[in-house]
């Protein structure tokens, strides 16, 4: 193992589901020989307090890793050094009785932050990137990256005026000194040159900020994240409109030569199935697997998993316990994933670290598989689509004008192209031939049911139902 100056297995653990770093290995290797990718989670905002790092920094002030975090003294009236709130819930800053001074910490206390202002963290880091790219993984998906970098004079955070109460007490106050520096856009610049050191990997970005400001993420001629994370679809109004405006804002926005990405859910929003329900989550799905640039899908939506009920006494997620009562738990869209319906789901012998679907005896991967109009079968047509159109891939995105519920657009590549019209209501809708154009064919629908299907005229769309249509050559 190459010296680092410290031990890299101090943040290079293998999880328990990989076991050895040979298993691991061999796991990078059956996935490359598959055509598969291994993207590792990277979260270098923090380390958890009982890390070698944290020990040694909060072992006494003149300690060499003492700058490694954020240590400050209390303000000279007593109390922490400024406002900062913690996204859990409470101040930010915990008081160490050892050393006398207050350590930053975003997230829980037993989450302390690293001090990315210090350059022997950040080739620390950068050294641990590299580990595992030498280890063949593609790349990291960056966790918090709008985090890293701090004000440097620790500045109060001004208060939001827009407020509610029964909001996360956190958002009482606007982040303007404790995330999104400037500085922190030469940070990702380095992150991406490591990652450049070796060949087709990508630097992905988890990034909760509005459009004008996440698009700063691609870098100075692209030399940022190559796919800073566009989360605009967990949150919007689920209407046609809403929609079109968020896609023509966002494709607007991207600097020229960006590659765009769309997320349809994740480890901190309700699941999709549960926000638009379960009729509109194939729409969903449709709308996912047909806009521009790369889709990203959160386990068990690809069978339609809810969001589940938790009760008090199940609770796991630490924002719900120090945040109680106002719904800000994130654990009902993290449930095992739903495999057969064999005790545990076939998730676990064991007993889960949360309760299970009540469904999940059928609403599981080895049921819908064998469904061929389940919304699994929908996911698998719509990706073998993908790969039989460029144009799905790499096509222009041109949207098509249109009222009410429905969202009309095209891909257009290679001299050909493919409109996609989704209704996102419940109400059957029919859509006139000058919007699609004559003589086409339906390549998909979202009920599985009207493949082949010659469109002349209008096109008629059942509630919640989207379709594909394109000319038959190109489907098959």
């Amino acid at each position: 193992m190459a010296d680092f100056g410290y031990d890299i297995s101090d943040y290079t653990g293998i999880d328990p589901l990989f076991g050895t770093m040979e298993e691991f290995d061999a796991l990078v290797a059956a996935a490359h020989e598959n055509d598969l990718k291994i993207i590792l989670d990277l979260v270098p905002n923090h380390t958890s307090d009982p890390h070698p790092w944290f020990i040694q920094s909060r072992a006494s002030r003149d300690n060499p890793k003492r700058d490694w975090y954020i240590w400050r003294d209390r303000r000279p009236e007593g109390g922490p050094p400024n406002n900062w709130l913690s996204e859990f819930g409470g101040s930010a800053w915990q008081y160490d009785d050892v050393t006398g001074q207050y350590y930053y910490h975003a997230f829980l206390a037993a989450q302390p932050d690293l001090n990315w202002r210090n350059p022997e963290v950040r080739e620390a880091i950068y050294d641990v990137m590299r580990f595992w790219l030498g280890r063949g993984v593609d790349g990291f998906r960056v966790d918090v990256i709008w985090h890293l970098v701090k004000d440097a004079e620790f500045r109060d955070n001004p208060p939001n005026p827009h407020f509610v109460e029964g909001r996360p007490p956190n958002e009482q106050i606007l982040t303007q000194y404790s995330t999104d520096q400037p500085e922190v856009h030469d940070v990702i610049a380095e992150m991406r040159r490591v990652i450049d050191e070796f060949d087709h990997r990508v630097l992905i970005g988890e990034i909760y900020l509005p459009l004008h400001r996440l698009i700063a993420y691609y870098g100075n001629d692209l030399a940022g994240a190559q796919m800073p994370f566009n989360f605009a679809l967990l949150s919007t109004l689920w209407s046609a409109r809403s929609i079109e405006k968020i896609i023509a804002d966002y494709e607007g926005a991207l600097p020229a030569g960006a590659w765009p990405n769309w997320v349809l859910g994740n480890h901190d929003r309700p699941r999709v199935a549960s926000r638009v329900g379960r009729e509109q989550a194939r729409v969903a799905a449709m709308l996912l697997l047909t806009l521009r640039g790369t889709p990203t899908l959160y386990y068990g939506d690809e069978i339609g998993m809810h969001q589940v009920a938790i009760a008090a006494d199940q609770v796991r997620d630490p924002f719900e316990k120090n945040v109680p009562g106002i719904g800000v738990g994130r654990d009902g869209c993290r449930t095992p994933m739903q495999w057969d319906a064999t005790a545990g789901a076939g998730f676990s012998t064991a007993r889960p670290w949360l309760p299970l679907a009540n469904d999940y005896t059928h609403e599981n991967l080895a049921n819908l598989d064998a469904d061929a109009r389940s919304i699994l079968s929908l996911y698998k047509a719509l990706i073998a689509l993908r790969r039989k159109l460029p144009q799905l891939v790499t096509g222009a995105y041109q949207p098509v004008a249109a009222q009410g519920d429905i969202l009309l657009y095209r891909r257009e590549g290679e001299g050909n192209g493919v409109v996609v019209a989704l209704n996102l209501g419940a109400q059957p809708v029919s859509v006139a031939s000058n919007s699609i154009g004559i003589g086409r064919e339906i390549l998909l629908s979202t009920f599985l049911d009207r493949q082949g299907e010659q469109v002349e005229g209008t096109l008629d769309l059942r509630g919640n139902e989207g379709v594909i249509l394109g000319r038959s050559a190109q489907a098959g």
